[in-house]
């Protein structure tokens, strides 16, 4: 089985570099472009990260001197309302898989990236290009190719011990078309 370079890291890896890394002031200070319309497929949002990312994001500074118990910022404010709108809704989403934990050979939690660039040598993606998703029964994993997944979407901050982790997860219900 083939694994991407930055496997076991690229979540860990992803959210600490765009912590130490936020956007500039004048990223962050750009207006956002008003999400595109989805079109919808047998009821299922079709999502592309030309919606998925179609806002500037700036995550919160992680504080390891805060509160435990308080409830961290999350950013969410710059959350466009049509994005949040999407939230609960069953959505089709298409991207390339990196995946983060498998069992019995097939990939059960993955990163659904924009593109490949954030691979080992890439850029390190914005917070909303890419999507956490999580699939009860296995699938086969792909590298390297842009592949279909359907499933109901959560939008909002994402946290794991402590740390932002993401603004976008998938329950998938199924693997669509793979498309190379």
């Amino acid at each position: 089985m083939k694994l991407s370079c930055c496997f076991p890291w690229t979540l860990v890896a992803a959210v600490a570099l765009t912590v130490i890394a936020p956007l500039s002031a004048q990223e962050a200070a750009a207006p956002a472009k008003p999400a595109a319309a989805p079109q919808v497929e047998n009821g299922y949002l079709k999502l592309g990260f030309e919606q998925l990312a179609s806002y500037p994001f700036n995550p919160p500074p992680f504080d390891p001197a805060a509160d435990p118990k308080a409830t961290p910022p999350t950013g969410e404010e710059q959350i466009p309302g049509t994005v949040k709108a999407w939230n609960g809704k069953k959505a089709i989403i298409t991207g390339y898989m990196v995946p983060v934990k498998m069992d019995k050979g097939l990939v059960t939690e993955f990163l659904l990236m924009r593109n490949t660039m954030a691979c080992c040598f890439g850029s390190v993606p914005n917070m909303n290009e890419w999507v956490i998703v999580k699939m009860k029964k296995g699938v086969q994993p792909l590298m390297d190719v842009p592949v279909a997944f359907y499933g109901e979407l959560k939008v909002g901050a994402m946290f794991e011990n402590g740390y932002m982790t993401g603004l976008y997860e998938l329950a998938g219900e199924k693997m669509g078309e793979v498309q190379g």
